[in-house]
């Protein structure tokens, strides 16, 4: 498990992080580099090199035979805690393109909010009953996947209307402004 580490946390969040993965016997590092930039991710590192050493397995929460929409359903009530998931009929004319097309069986990236395990940003965590709507499901076919879109969520690369880069400016002196 890599904690994603900002300098506005809590000395006691990322430790409590670590106690609960140790209790579950899940191997923990520390990455700060939104702060520290390659430096903050070398303890994430070693201990991702520790694991190439190993064996490993992966498995899915869902057979991958199973339709577009099945393995959708099996990781919002599996992993998110959804009673369940609702399409929009854009989300529906995607899913029926890309079986007809043969893509049907390509392994499902979900692409929700940051916040949550819903659709919903204003809901922080893992609520429970709670329903899913996907949007929209587009291929990464190059990647070998397909994405389930959720609420408004914005797929990379985004920029806003005005990107930050604009803001950015560096004055006679060789100082800079304008970054975050």
């Amino acid at each position: 498990m890599a904690i994603n580490a900002f300098p506005t946390d809590t000395e006691g969040e990322p430790k409590l992080v670590r106690e609960k993965c140790k209790e579950y016997g899940v191997k923990a590092a520390l990455s700060e580099v939104w702060a520290k930039g390659g430096a903050g991710g070398e303890e994430l590192a070693k201990e991702v090199l520790k694991l190439c050493e190993g064996d490993s397995t992966m498995e899915f929460v869902y057979n991958e035979e199973e339709s577009v929409k099945e393995k959708i359903t099996a990781i919002a009530e599996k992993v998110y805690g959804a009673s369940g998931v609702d399409y929009t009929p854009k989300a529906n004319k995607e899913i029926k393109n890309l079986e007809a097309i043969g893509l049907g069986n390509l392994p499902i990236c979900m692409a929700k909010n940051q916040y949550s395990l819903t659709d919903d940003a204003k809901k922080l965590g893992r609520p429970t009953d709670f329903r899913i709507t996907v949007r929209d499901v587009t291929a990464s076919a190059g990647a070998g996947f397909l994405v389930a879109l959720t609420g408004d969520i914005m797929k990379m690369p985004g920029l806003p209307k005005v990107p930050s880069a604009e803001k950015i400016d560096v004055d006679a002196n060789g100082v800079i402004s304008g970054l975050f």
